[in-house]
Parts: structure tokens; sequence; C-alpha cells
């Protein structure tokens, strides 16, 4: 919505106050991170976009985990390369004594799943790929200015970020989720963005993985998304035996605008691939629904995983496969969900929120920081061309 601050979603604030939020120090990075599940289950680990933290995959952790599932939600830490990046989180998991892991990355985070997976080959079991991209070469070329990113002011990083999400009216389900990451992106530092934006600029490619295209999913919405179609078709031309899970909509961040339908093909995938779920170990969220952590369809319908419909449909690449081939153990959970999600905006009535506010510069110590201020803004826009185009992945 724009010139205001939309409401905290009420199912959010609960997850709050009843997951908490750890954070610890390795190396020069701290980590934040949700870890919710049996942990004598292989984890799920959910990584970001640009835009994202370790709180937009709530949804994940409050439903796979009331099913026996291990969820680990993680903010990307402030690296500059990949290669940083690739040790950072082998450290990360090493401290959590994880080995093996099942890695879900949306945008810049299925590309930074991709790059670990290319790098620790014997780590990664499964991928789950949302709306990602094999190369970074288009994000660089859409960012001459990077090698000052680290000096540049904070709120045009965010207006820099924030542009690459669709303006205009959204379904309200949509225009939700673009609300809920907006106020994230408020929620991080110059720091921390100019980071994710050096990690998306770096020049580089996705090489030969040895894992093998049957323990891939590729997730992609099929309306807008920031990605551009060919690069999300670049992904599924590498992986032409993974298994697709095509949904109708959902824009940029279906985990939030359509999650009972991603979490229900996480759990298909995280059944593919041999992860057993331990209901028996379930702690439970305190004052969570009674239904063991099914979808609003499922505890409405009483329908099971192998009546799922098209049009989104999971298979091979072609398209021929149904859901009920992705494993022998299927059959105990629910149909093709409904979008869930707050219902207080009509289409109409709701813009999505991409405006950062009015900038206000405090003029107490002297007016030359002033000077200072939009000597710096002038050589950003002119000297280094800066357009406000979409950053391309959010």
């Amino acid at each position: 919505m724009k010139g205001g601050i939309s409401p905290v979603p009420g199912d959010y604030v609960y997850f709050k106050s009843q997951v908490p939020l750890h954070k610890i120090s390795i190396g020069n990075n701290q980590w934040r991170y949700y870890d919710f599940g049996p942990k004598a289950v292989p984890p799920l680990i959910c990584i970001p976009g640009i835009a994202g933290t370790a709180d937009v995959y709530y949804k994940q952790i409050k439903s796979l985990s009331m099913k026996g599932y291990r969820v680990i939600s993680v903010d990307l830490p402030r690296v500059w390369n990949h290669h940083e990046w690739v040790h950072s989180f082998e450290k990360f998991l090493d401290t959590l004594s994880i080995y093996h892991v099942h890695l879900y990355g949306t945008s810049l985070g299925g590309f930074l799943a991709l790059v670990f997976a290319q790098h620790r080959p014997r780590r990664v079991k499964s991928l789950v790929l949302s709306n990602a991209f094999l190369e970074t070469h288009k994000f660089a070329a859409a960012m001459p200015w990077s090698p000052v990113v680290n000096w540049t002011p904070s709120f045009l990083l965010k207006r820099y970020i924030l542009s690459g999400i669709r303006d205009g009216p959204h379904e309200p389900f949509i225009a939700d989720s673009v609300d809920f990451v907006v106020g994230q992106v408020e929620t991080l530092s110059r720091d921390d963005l100019s980071s994710r934006l050096k990690l998306n600029a770096n020049v580089a490619s996705i090489g030969h993985l040895l894992l093998s295209d049957s323990f891939v999913t590729i997730m992609d919405t099929n309306d807008y998304c920031a990605v551009p179609q060919q690069l999300k078709d670049q992904v599924s031309e590498r992986f032409p035996g993974a298994r697709r899970a095509i949904l109708k909509t959902g824009g940029d961040f279906p985990f939030l605008s359509r999650p009972d339908e991603v979490n229900l093909y996480l759990q298909l995938h995280l059944r593919w691939v041999g992860v057993e779920a331990q209901p028996d170990k379930v702690q439970g969220i305190p004052g969570d629904d009674g239904d063991n952590g099914r979808s609003n369809y499922e505890s409405r319908s009483g329908e099971h995983f192998d009546d799922l419909p098209g049009p989104a449909n999971i298979g091979g690449s072609n398209g021929a496969h149904q859901p009920k081939s992705l494993g022998p153990n299927q059959g105990s959970d629910g149909s093709q969900p409904e979008p869930s999600g707050p219902t207080d905006h009509t289409s109409n009535e709701r813009l999505s929120s991409k405006e950062i506010g009015n900038v206000t510069v405090d003029t107490f110590p002297s007016l030359i920081q002033v000077s200072v201020v939009f000597a710096m803004l002038q050589y950003l826009v002119t000297e280094l061309c800066i357009t406000w185009k979409p950053v391309l992945n959010i």
C-alpha cells in the first residue's frame, strides 16, 4: 500500500512470540536464523533473495514443522563474493553440526544454493529452486555502479531494490506479500543491502553439478516475476530431468502469497528425496490449530495429495508426470490447496508498497553535511548512470 505502513499479519506476530530467532557469530559474520522442528530430521534450509530475510519463510516453518520436518530459515550474512558465501555457509552448517542439507532458494537465494551445491556437492542432497537463475551477467550489466555500492546511502539502495517489484494493483494475497517484504527491507542496514547487491552483481555462472536432476525441483510462478523468463528457462534447460511445480500466480514471493501450495510441493519434494518426517516428535507451536499442520485446504476438504489436479502440476520437465508420481508414500495429505492469506484488502484498493517515505536530512550539525549529501547524490545519478531500472531479481 502507498502512503503508509501495512499492518503486520497476526499470524506473523504470533509466530514471533513462539519461535525464537537465533543469532550466532562465525568469524566476522553474524548469522540470524530460525530453526524449528525435530532435530533428528535432515533440515530443509530456506535461503531468501535480495529483499528477503529469515522471517519471510515463517509460513513454511509453521506448516512443515508441524508435519514433522525440520526447517531452518536464514538471513544472508554480510559476505561480498560467492567464495566467501560458500565458506561462511559451510561454517554455519558445521556450527549447527549439520552435514547433509536440502536447500530451498528463491531468486538470489536459489543462485546461492546452486553455488554451494557446485562447490560442496557432498553436502547438498537436494535442491528446490524458485524463480532462480544460473548466471549474473545481466544483473551486473544493469548495475554499473556496483564498485561504489559500499558508499551508496541506504535509502538509495532500498529504492533500487524495491524498484524491482512490479508497481500497480495486485490481487490481495500478492499485495500483502509485497507489503510484508517491503517491511522486511526497511529493517536491513546499508551493509546488509550493499553486500546482497554485490553478490547479485558479481559476474559468475553455475558450472556442472554432481547432483542428479531427479533430486531437483523447480518451482516457478507463471505470472509476473522480476527474474526474466529467459533466465528461468535456462534453469529448466540445465535440469531437464528435474520435477516441475508451476504456480499459476504468486508473484515474486509465492512462499507468502501462496503458502499452502508452496508448502505442499516442499513436502512432496522432501518425501521424494527420502526425508522421513517424524510427526511424533513435533513440539508444536502452542495455541496453533489442531490440524497437525495441515493446510487450510486439507482441513476443509479432507482430500489427498494423490488427487492433486492441474494446472499446477509437478512432474518431469515434459509435464507428463502428476504429483502422485513423486513418491511411494504419498496419499496422507491435501489436494490442490486454495490460496491463503490476509483478506482485509481488495485489488482495487491496494497498491504495492514500494515507497520508502520522505528522506529527511538533519541540518543540526552544519549545512556543510547537507551539501556533501547532495554532492554524493549528484555524482551517483550523473556519473554512475543510476536510472532506477528494476534490479531484475529480488
